[in-house]
């Protein structure tokens, strides 16, 4: 049984009757004699006598009683006091617990596993009691009492840690690093994990957990491995995939081209002209005039495949030949009007007309693909001028990989032409080469500047023997011995000068 007393201290009845009993005993302690009346007649040491105080049983009673109240109430005092050093000791062992556990947590602090190449670390909430405090590494000032964090090896306010890119605190158990900028595991994925340039998706890893992707080596087009067998379309001119959020333009003999391409594209013979006859100047600065007036023809795939077919000699660039230099008779289905921009991005009411190739010498006509921006368009005209030039200067039979490559010099020199870039190369070519040309070309865009880059890169990095041996060997040696001194070299011995 248990009595509550003020102050909210709850004594067991028991102990009561256990600390009155003791009293009372010690007030009896060494009674040997019963009481008569009042009297009390007791011996000590030497025999000494003493008398207790006389007085009637009444007043014995009430001081009896008033000595029991006053033995509880001392019981229930010392009680009291003794409850509260309890309290305050177990108040002082939870505190001395919880800092030798925020200290241990210090101690036992691993380093956080890696994400991606960069530091994932795991920040650690600590609660330390009160009395300690630090100083908050995002404002610097005094952190206090409560919750806080202990990492980076420093310490901070929860609302103080914050993402580099959200700028929200970051209160996840785990975040990424980069460099001395903190980010949510989501944001840095968000700002660094590489996108698919195609279906603008992160771009997932491979079964051995790395993440995987192909990447165009001049734009760097990012892509899934995948694009590469589902049917993605490239363009015929860049060689850019076709992004899913833009639509490329579908031409009549099924190539693709992006709109960036198809901003410069030339697309019918009589569109042509102008670009024809600045070849022929550059031809001419060169002191290389082709004395015949060649045909140019603007034609469809086809048309091309089945007059390259039609051709007894002649070797040509796989997968798709762009241009033909012709010195058979036949007749050719060419562009006369160019087609116009219908619904879906396809190109309709392209009207095309036979063409029939006489020899007149032997060269018949010079045959370019259409469609293909004016700088691709141009370098493949004077590619195949170039063959026109040299069969009618009556040049012997060549090997592939000279007569291509000497022809692929000549087309890379006329691409440098376009730009400001242009210069005789210690010889090269001399230094009236196309100045009329670069007069006339007027200021390129920056996209078409980037397109002229792309097809001197397409020369210079053709990695096929015949196109790319052939232009490496042929523009060593311009650069070394000049233009017209290893043209003259190849007309003597069918090889290019070493």
């Amino acid at each position: 049984m248990y009595v509550l007393f003020a102050g909210g201290n709850l004594i067991d009845y028991e102990q009561i009757t256990f600390c009155i009993m003791n009293w009372i005993k010690k007030v009896f302690k060494g009674c040997a004699h019963k009481s008569s009346e009042g009297h009390y007649h007791g011996h000590y040491a030497e025999d000494r006598q003493f008398y207790a105080p006389s007085g009637s049983g009444d007043a014995w009673r009430e001081h009896e009683n008033e000595e029991i109240d006053r033995a509880i109430a001392l019981s229930l005092l010392e009680e009291s006091q003794k409850g509260r050093r309890v309290k305050d000791d177990k108040s002082q062992l939870e505190d001395d617990e919880q800092l030798a556990r925020a200290i241990q947590e210090s101690l036992n602090f691993e380093p956080p596993p890696q994400y991606e190449n960069v530091n994932t670390y795991q920040p650690m909430p600590v609660h330390f009691p009160t009395g300690y405090s630090r100083i908050c590494a995002g404002c610097n000032t005094e952190i206090g009492c409560g919750r806080f964090l202990n990492c980076l090896s420093a310490f901070w306010h929860p609302e103080c840690f914050r993402c580099h890119a959200c700028n929200l605190p970051i209160s996840d158990y785990e975040f990424s690093m980069s460099g001395n900028y903190r980010f949510h595991k989501s944001c840095y994925k968000e700002q660094y994990h590489p996108k698919c340039d195609v279906c603008n998706h992160f771009i997932s890893t491979n079964p051995a957990g790395l993440i995987e992707y192909r990447a165009h080596p001049f734009w760097m087009q990012k892509y899934c491995p995948s694009h590469e067998h589902d049917g993605t379309p490239r363009c015929c001119s860049c060689e850019r995939m076709e992004p899913h959020d833009t639509g490329y333009v579908a031409l009549n003999d099924g190539r693709k081209l992006c709109l960036e391409c198809l901003d410069s594209a030339v697309m019918d013979t009589k569109q042509c002209q102008p670009l024809y006859l600045d070849i022929q100047e550059f031809y001419e600065s060169l002191d290389m005039k082709v004395e015949q007036q060649v045909p140019l023809l603007l034609v469809e795939r086809q048309a091309l495949n089945d007059a390259r077919e039609g051709e007894k000699n002649g070797h040509y660039h796989m997968p798709e030949t762009r241009g033909l230099c012709l010195s058979e008779e036949q007749t050719v289905s060419t562009i006369r009007r160019r087609p116009r921009l219908g619904t879906g991005n396809r190109s309709m009411d392209m009207i095309t007309e036979p063409y029939k190739l006489t020899r007149r010498c032997d060269v018949t006509a010079i045959l370019i693909l259409y469609g293909l921006p004016r700088l691709l368009t141009g370098s493949i005209l004077a590619h195949e001028m170039m063959h026109a030039w040299m069969r009618l200067q009556g040049f012997r039979t060549l090997s592939q990989d000279v007569e291509e490559g000497i022809c692929q010099v000549l087309a890379h020199m006329w691409l440098l032409t376009q730009f400001d870039s242009a210069s005789d190369s210690n010889g090269a070519w001399t230094s009236s080469s196309s100045s009329s040309s670069r007069l006339k070309k007027g200021k390129r865009s920056q996209l078409e500047r980037k397109l002229g880059e792309f097809f001197k890169h397409q020369i210079e990095s053709d990695a096929s023997p015949v196109y790319g041996d052939g232009f490496r060997a042929g523009h060593q040696a311009v650069y070394k011995y000049g233009l017209r001194n290893t043209l003259e070299h190849i007309r003597m011995t069918g090889r290019f000068p070493h």
